[in-house]
């Protein structure tokens, strides 16, 4: 029960960042936001760490892959996540945050190639692929302003998640370190580093009120801190399958919450695409099959890949049971 109360707080967190994000904007900067989260989670994960009695790593090398995929797991997502929801609404940025297993897929097996993907797969990535053009929509003139220059910033956020699952499965998921270990190595240095990006993207006026602090709030010690614990509890009772299957909460969350709180609408295009990229990402999992195939090309079972999406974060932390990390849980979540 404990398991499954984690399970839906994580997908409640990390669907509610969207809105938390919004909400946050309307006080400070999108570098404010993505430093607060950045910084409060590592300081949360840190708490965690020392009340656990973690070790860190010693090995050089392990540290310096940490520092790319802080950057391309944190960094980057989270400030293109910021940036594009001043022109996106946080239900839209929610649904691009569920294209992080499409990007996945190919990462891994394009740019990386520690993956051969089977036939299914290939389907999964293409409809994916179909269902991100039907969001964005070029056949409206909106696609032509601010709207489309947010999408695109969403896009690269989830690319750069992408990048980070399949940097991992390559350089990191064989090593055997802790869930909170990876976890608070991977938002710790994230934090620094906005720390020493501090003079060039945190300052500035800001415009604080209960709402806008509770928002930073909860999406740094919950979203970008304790969540990530939750993911890793959940990961080790249930698998990296079922665990995965918080993609598919958190762009509903996310929806509904934008929706519901602040009013947002949704054309036609965006929901439509969505199914598609949900129907993509099963394919990609394995969990529908072409020609009834039980096993993934180059020898591969479906709980293997990396699905797990933010933002979110909120998108690296995952232990599988023999305690070695496996990338398959959300190195940061943009969520």
């Amino acid at each position: 029960m404990l398991v499954a109360a984690q399970f839906v707080g994580m997908g409640l967190i990390w669907g509610a960042s969207f809105l938390f994000m919004k909400i946050a904007l309307d006080g400070v900067s999108f570098g404010q936001v993505a430093w607060a989260r950045l910084v409060l989670g590592g300081l949360t994960l840190g708490v965690l760490a020392l009340i656990g009695r973690e070790r860190l790593p010693k090995e050089p090398i392990v540290w310096l892959h940490f520092v790319v995929i802080a950057i391309t797991g944190c960094v980057i997502p989270h400030l293109l996540f910021a940036w594009a929801e001043q022109y996106v609404s946080s239900s839209l940025a929610s649904i691009y945050n569920a294209v992080t297993p499409i990007m996945t897929a190919i990462m891994v097996t394009l740019v990386f190639r520690v993956e051969r993907l089977a036939r299914g797969q290939v389907l999964g990535v293409v409809i994916g692929i179909v269902g991100v053009l039907v969001i964005i929509g070029p056949w409206q003139l909106s696609s032509l302003s601010g709207s489309l220059q947010g999408q695109l910033a969403c896009l690269g956020a989830v690319t750069a998640y992408g990048f980070t699952y399949a940097y991992m499965r390559k350089f990191i998921s064989h090593r055997p370190i802790s869930g909170v270990n990876v976890a608070f190595l991977n938002i710790g240095l994230a934090g620094v580093i906005m720390l020493v990006l501090t003079p060039f993207i945190a300052l500035g006026p800001v415009s604080l009120d209960w709402p806008i602090v509770l928002s930073l709030l909860t999406l740094g010690v919950l979203g970008t801190g304790v969540a990530y614990v939750w993911n890793v509890n959940v990961l080790r009772a249930w698998g990296p399958t079922n665990v995965s299957t918080v993609t598919y909460v958190t762009p509903v969350v996310g929806v509904a919450l934008g929706i519901l709180v602040l009013g947002e609408t949704l054309s036609w295009n965006e929901p439509a695409g969505a199914l598609l990229v949900i129907v993509g990402i099963l394919f990609t999992q394995g969990r529908i099959r072409v020609g009834g195939r039980h096993e993934r090309a180059g020898g591969q079972q479906p709980d293997e890949i990396p699905v797990t999406p933010m933002d979110a974060a909120e998108p690296a932390d995952g232990v599988g049971t023999g305690g070695a990390a496996d990338a398959t849980s959300p190195p940061g979540n943009g969520r």
